[in-house]
């Protein structure tokens, strides 16, 4: 079993920068996907940024590309979200999430393991 903490979330304006850390605790192995979604009030959760422990292959989703980096830490087991030219359209919870399997995916449905969110709001 693995449990999910993030942290980093806060006030940005747009433009800014933010620093999303997620560390897991638990049995992990090397070899689970760790990813970022996101979710705005009145919408669905939504895929962010993936990231393979194993091979550290990463996935963007097409807002995020170009803008943030996702990255990890295995001794520390954790994984990072660096969020720079943020928007105000970024404004959302961001969740933590782990893959129990090989691989990664980018639909929340291949995830067993959530953190509890973090709050992220970017004013105009």
């Amino acid at each position: 079993q693995v449990q999910l903490v993030e942290s980093g979330g806060g006030l940005a304006q747009a433009g800014g920068s933010l620093r999303l850390s997620c560390v897991a605790s638990g049995r992990t192995f090397s070899s689970y996907g760790m990813a970022w979604f996101r979710q705005a009030p009145g919408k669905e959760r939504e895929f962010v940024a993936v990231i393979t422990w194993n091979g550290g292959a990463t996935v963007y989703s097409d807002s995020a590309k170009g803008r943030f980096t996702i990255s990890r830490d295995n001794a520390k087991n954790t994984v990072y979200l660096q969020m720079d030219s943020l928007k105000p359209e970024d404004t959302a919870v961001y969740y933590c999430a782990a893959r129990s399997v090989g691989g990664y995916s980018v639909d929340e449905i291949g995830y067993q393991y959530w953190g509890q969110g973090t709050q992220v709001t970017v004013s105009a």
